[in-house]
Order: structure tokens, then C-alpha cells, then sequence
């Protein structure tokens, strides 16, 4: 696998890395020694799915806050999505700073999302859909979220949004957000 961190410390696009032939190819898309090696969690203990009928969905911006606090790798197995993850650590110096990676089927990559960052995406394309590998359990009472067109980070979606849940087109915008709940 190939490790390679973005502007915000701690996430990751990591690519397979295939050993091809007249089969196909193989490739490895976890490794826990590998990811310990990075100094990213290693411990995955839950694995979700979302699908997605209609391009233009969004989804997020989600986040667990303490003490459930979660890392999250992200791979879209079926169509493309537009995943984003904002740095909501106060003590961080990318600290309200963003980064957007196109995740596709194709391409194969993911994303490593530290705990203490909020992440969403936008689906490019019809019937899309997304793997996760949790390192924490989801608990309900510390779920969150922020607005996913909240001026204070400015993110750019590359469509229009035509689906988004009513929980998520309300989420708080940042000016309301508890910077203690997430450290």
C-alpha cells in the first residue's frame, strides 16, 4: 500500500498497490502493522456501508465527539463520491482547514480519517456506494455533525446537491459548534 498524507495531519489517501498478471491483479487494502507503522489506528472494530441511488447525494458532515471519538477508513467500492473531511481540532494548526479526494471504484484509493475531524461526501454518480472501517463503536448520544455548506470552511461540492437528509441539512453551523466536545 501506498501512504500519503494530505494537508491535514494525520489523514491519508492510501492506494493499493497491485501485483497484476493475465488474472487480474491482487492487491492489499489493510494491513494493521502498516497502518501502526504510519501511526494511524489500527484497531478497526466495525465496518458500515452506505448506499446511494442518486448522484448528488451528500452526506455529512459527521464526526463522533468524546469520549467516542473515531478514525475511519473510507473506500468507494461501486460508482464515485466526493469525500471531505474538515480538521475540527482546536489544537491543531490545519484547525478549520479542509481537503476534498475523488474516491472511485476504479481508482481504488481510501481515505484515513483521524479522530477529531468531521467528514462527508457528495456522490458523483447513480447507485454509489461506500465502504467504512470504523475504530470506534458508534454511539448515538455522541454522533454530530456540521453543516455541510457552513461558510466558516468554505468547502466546495462539485454538484448541485440534490439529496441530503433533514438531520444533515440542519446540523449546527460552526459559530454554534462546542470546540470542547471535540477535543
Amino acid at each position: 500500500m501506498k501512504f500519503t498524507e494530505t494537508k491535514l495531519k494525520g489523514a491519508y489517501v492510501i492506494e493499493v498497490e497491485p501485483l497484476a498478471d493475465e488474472r487480474g491483479f491482487f492487491g492489499r487494502s489493510w494491513c494493521q502493522k502498516e497502518f501502526a507503522e504510519h501511526g494511524l489506528n489500527p484497531n478497526l472494530v466495525q465496518c458500515n456501508i452506505s448506499f446511494n441511488l442518486k448522484k448528488g447525494t451528500l452526506r455529512g458532515m459527521h464526526y463522533q465527539a468524546k469520549p467516542y471519538q473515531e478514525a475511519k477508513l473510507i473506500r468507494c467500492t461501486r460508482g464515485a463520491i466526493y469525500q471531505v473531511v474538515i480538521d475540527i481540532r482546536p489544537d491543531s494548526f490545519t484547525f478549520k482547514q479542509w481537503v476534498a479526494v475523488e474516491l472511485t471504484s476504479e481508482n481504488r484509493k481510501m481515505l484515513y480519517v483521524p479522530k477529531g475531524m468531521a467528514s462527508g461526501f457528495q456522490t458523483l454518480m447513480d447507485n454509489t456506494e461506500v465502504f467504512y472501517q470504523m475504530a470506534e463503536f458508534y454511539h448515538p448520544e455522541s454522533a454530530k455533525g456540521l453543516r455541510w455548506d457552513d461558510p466558516t470552511f468554505g468547502v466546495e461540492w462539485p454538484n448541485e446537491v440534490l439529496v441530503i437528509s433533514a438531520p444533515d441539512r440542519c446540523h449546527s453551523l460552526f459559530n454554534d459548534f462546542v470546540v470542547g466536545e471535540n477535543e
